[in-house]
């Protein structure tokens, strides 16, 4: 997934003219030694850019929030109160930011000098001072801004910065999210409707249908050399397991899944769609439900989800952006483990699952589906990797949307499973099995997911609250 370099974050300092010139001069002088150390020594996924004028009036303000309301390259506004910094100057620029906001508590010195301390040096470090009473306007506005406290010095401090960025980006990306829905969702299931004029409404998403007619007149123009071109890829990327196969029928069901791969991504790509659903109840036209094409364009940072249930497929696209489309992925919950001191979920799919999980090298299979009545599918088998995450999904509730967050820890997997066709990722649910499971059933959780091994529970949590969604935290 291609991250734009040119996205840029605006550091605005608070002060006010009262102080005096020569002291809004050290104001801005420590605010670029801040910038420029941050950029140097952050490793921030995206650049922080110092506002040159200082924010010591209200015309300022609202001229700098203006401004990056309608710049796409800026992604969101840190702030600093260096100083002291009237709130009522920030009331009606704060209040027209559409931006996410980040109230950055730190002061250029990490220490207090008692032997030299002076009111000078009172007067011109007032962070602690200052932080209050901008702190103040930004609740009585209801901004839901991002507070992060710490010296900007610290790594730790840095990370959290990087990872409050992350979630500003995908709040703005979450915007641009279509969704080509190829058929319609799967017929009688419950949680995957849901209202796509309030989605597009509350976080940006344009949710579109297609007939599978659409869908197939641009795969079947796909070309053999283009088929063949992307085989020889395979090779070199994957294992490939005949199983009981001869190589001619085995081939012509994977060259299958790569037609589809290339024609599905044609049409996304035409259309400006960034996720995607299929169904096997649809698939008129079709040799195959797509599969190991699926995966691929998941490992290639495409949302998607399965039986027509868009909210998840925009959810992943979502989760992706946010995590650089790093170890996240579709999932399903599908059979427990219940043995005492083991117990445990299998996440998997019929056949989708997101190699961005995978710890195992992946490798190529084909084998019957069992359901949609269609001819065996090649597909991406693999275990997950290991490691502390979340789980999320989104439900429709009637009156409003909920996300539910769940903390995991996934485990790769000890025992062989010869016989299981599909990936598999496994993982332990907090704060224990039953509690866990059960309070996810009460809050009316869907059964289709977007795992992550690459977000924290914090950051879905700051995404959720950017988008005044109601969430559930299960920990």
């Amino acid at each position: 997934m291609k991250m734009s370099e040119e996205k840029v974050f605006w550091f605005l300092v608070g002060s006010q003219e009262l102080y005096g010139e020569e002291a809004l001069k050290k104001v801005q002088s420590n605010a670029q030694t801040i910038v420029d150390t941050l950029n140097k020594e952050g490793s921030f996924p995206f650049k922080i850019q110092l506002k040159d004028e200082l924010a010591i009036s209200q015309d300022i303000i609202t001229s700098v929030m203006k401004e990056a309301n309608y710049k796409d390259e800026v992604q969101g506004v840190i702030t600093w109160m260096h100083t002291f910094s009237p709130a009522k100057m920030w009331i009606r620029g704060t209040k027209i930011l559409q931006k996410p906001l980040l109230h950055f508590v730190t002061q250029f010195n990490n220490h207090i000098p008692w032997e030299t301390i002076d009111m000078d040096y009172m007067n011109l470090h007032q962070s602690a001072h200052g932080d209050r009473e901008y702190g103040y306007i930004n609740e009585r506005l209801n901004k839901n801004n991002e507070v992060i406290v710490g010296h900007w010095q610290e790594k730790e401090i840095q990370e959290q910065i990087g990872r409050w960025m992350n979630v500003a980006y995908a709040y703005n990306e979450s915007f641009n999210i279509k969704v080509a829905r190829f058929g319609d969702n799967m017929r009688n299931v419950a949680v995957t409707e849901g209202d796509k004029i309030e989605a597009q409404i509350q976080l940006g998403w344009t949710v579109d249908y297609f007939g599978i007619g659409d869908l197939t007149t641009v795969i079947n123009k796909v070309s053999n050399n283009e088929i063949e071109h992307l085989f020889e890829q395979y090779k070199e990327l994957y294992d490939f397991d005949y199983g009981k196969y001869e190589v001619d029928e085995w081939e012509s069901s994977v060259k299958e899944q790569i037609k589809y791969e290339i024609g599905i991504k044609q049409f996304l790509d035409e259309g400006g769609y960034t996720a995607f659903t299929t169904n096997f109840e649809d698939l008129y036209g079709m040799e195959q439900l797509p599969g190991l094409a699926v995966q691929r364009l998941n490992e290639q940072g495409y949302g998607f989800a399965g039986e027509g249930d868009w909210k998840t497929a925009a959810l992943d696209r979502l989760l992706k952006v946010m995590s650089h489309n790093k170890q996240t992925g579709f999932m399903e919950d599908y059979t427990y483990e219940m043995r005492t001191g083991q117990e445990a979920i299998l996440g998997s799919h019929m056949l989708e699952v997101d190699p961005t999980l995978a710890e195992t090298k992946p490798k190529v299979v084909v084998n019957p589906l069992g359901i949609g009545g269609k001819n065996d599918p090649a597909r991406l088998v693999f275990d997950g990797k290991a490691g502390e995450g979340v789980v999320v999904s989104i439900s429709d509730m009637g009156t409003n949307f909920r996300m539910l967050i769940n903390e995991v820890e996934s485990f790769v997997p000890e025992e062989e499973a010869p016989n299981l066709p599909v990936a598999r990722v496994i993982w332990k649910v907090k704060p224990d099995f039953k509690n866990g499971i059960k309070e996810w059933i009460k809050q009316g959780g869907g059964h289709h997911t977007v795992i992550s091994l690459s977000l924290t529970k914090d950051q879905v949590i700051t995404l959720a609250t950017l988008f005044n969604l109601e969430y559930v935290l299960i920990n």
